[in-house]
């Protein structure tokens, strides 16, 4: 798919890995609609990625609130070519002591968000012929993580979401893939190493390596490395895959 004059649409778009997949497909000539709960940080992505850049405000979890930033970005941009679904938190807990409100929640943003945005797409990707569909998802939706099964199994859900999609698209020019990143250097990586050092005392460097340890390649990625991948899947015909990337 051409990405030069295409409208992408990043959900979580103002930290991190959403932050870098906005600005790299903005590199390719993308209008970039950005979208999360917080304006401020995603007002300071439009700055950097550049005028085109449209900055809405939304909740994901809530399908209204989808309903209505995808119109407004339609509005500003077009119709919708690129969906990023990149939003999404985790929390970590053994599971004996875990709450349902905790597990609730965590679905809600990782799983469920990323049914309400492909909604709000779908039909109409279709009935253009053309599309692409790209969820952030993890390594913990592949092979499951200790102490944060909330978001193993919504990741898990979220890839198995694509590859579903995936199956329905064939022949109708629209792609539905995941990318899976293992330990991501972000904000999130941030409060992992923090937690570790409040629970375990170790330093910050220890914590940072020993999560480190956990990435096949023994490092953590960089949000751009992630970023590279959406790219390169969306300007592919591939469709139904969990690219990983640790």
């Amino acid at each position: 798919m051409m990405i030069d004059g295409a409208h992408a649409l990043v959900t979580g778009g103002g930290t991190g890995i959403g932050a870098a997949i906005a600005q790299a497909l903005a590199d390719q000539g993308a209008k970039i609609t950005l979208l999360g709960r917080r304006e401020a940080p995603l007002r300071e992505v439009a700055d950097s990625v550049g005028a085109q850049a449209y900055v809405t405000t939304c909740d994901v979890t809530d399908p209204a609130q989808v309903a209505t930033a995808f119109a407004a970005a339609r509005e500003r941009h077009g119709a919708i070519d690129i969906l990023v679904n990149n939003a999404g938190a985790a929390t970590t807990a053994p599971f004996a002591k875990l709450e349902f409100e905790t597990w609730r929640s965590t679905m809600s943003v990782n799983c469920d968000a990323v049914f309400h945005c492909t909604r709000e797409v779908i039909e109409a990707m279709v009935e253009a012929g053309s599309g692409r569909i790209v969820t952030v998802a993890s390594v913990a939706g592949l092979h499951g993580v200790a102490y944060a099964s909330p978001y193993s199994a919504a990741k898990h859900a979220a890839v198995g979401l694509m590859r579903s999609i995936a199956l329905e698209m064939e022949g109708r020019g629209v792609t539905a893939n995941a990318v899976c990143p293992g330990f991501v250097d972000t904000d999130m990586f941030a409060r992992s190493v923090a937690t570790i050092r409040e629970k375990t005392g170790r330093s910050a460097d220890e914590a940072r390596a020993e999560l480190a340890r956990l990435n096949p390649s023994g490092r953590v990625i960089t949000p751009q490395e992630v970023a590279a991948a959406v790219v390169e899947l969306v300007r592919s015909d591939r469709n139904g895959e969990a690219v990983e990337i640790a």
